[in-house]
């Protein structure tokens, strides 16, 4: 489906790119903004888009200008983004501290993850995307997606290792 009009390509898939985007930055302001940013991209370069790759399209204009931001924001601050919060779990408030300690270890782990590694952990394992829509919104062939994503996931092995043996 070839939307006309910026209008309908909004209404469309506004809810899916905003998802989406949230699943990158884990915060909601930055998501709406960056959806924002999404979407005037989309209108600048809409005549670009081929009818039949719409979706995909969108979800690439999408991560670039999230990369854009991550840039931006790198160059302003050394602080990686909160990734897990509390879901309101009723567990005992020991419980509750070891499992926020453990998302805050987790979090620090995926964080200092090169670039790329964290995205296809993150799009795969915490987005639930198959291989292959991952590696497209990544703009990457399935193999190498694949290698990134082994990559990540024996990164985050060695660092839970490294952290038991402490």
């Amino acid at each position: 489906m070839k939307p006309n009009h910026l209008d309908e390509l909004y209404r469309h898939y506004m809810k899916d790119v905003y998802r989406y985007l949230l699943s990158l930055c884990y915060d909601h302001h930055a998501a709406e903004d960056l959806m924002q940013e999404t979407f005037y991209r989309a209108y600048l370069y809409l005549e670009d888009c081929r009818e039949e790759k719409i979706k995909p399209w969108l979800f690439r204009v999408a991560y670039n200008a999230f990369v854009d931001y991550r840039r931006k924001e790198s160059r302003s601050s050394v602080q990686g983004p909160d990734y897990f919060r509390n879901r309101g779990h009723s567990d005992t408030p020991e419980k509750a501290a070891l499992r926020d300690e453990r998302r805050h270890e987790l979090g620090r782990a995926i964080a200092q993850l090169p670039d790329k590694q964290r995205d296809a952990l993150l799009l795969y394992d915490f987005r639930g995307l198959s291989y292959q829509e991952a590696a497209e919104r990544m703009g990457v062939s399935l193999s190498h997606f694949k290698v990134l994503l082994f990559r990540a996931r024996q990164r985050l092995r060695e660092a839970e290792r490294k952290d038991v043996e402490r």
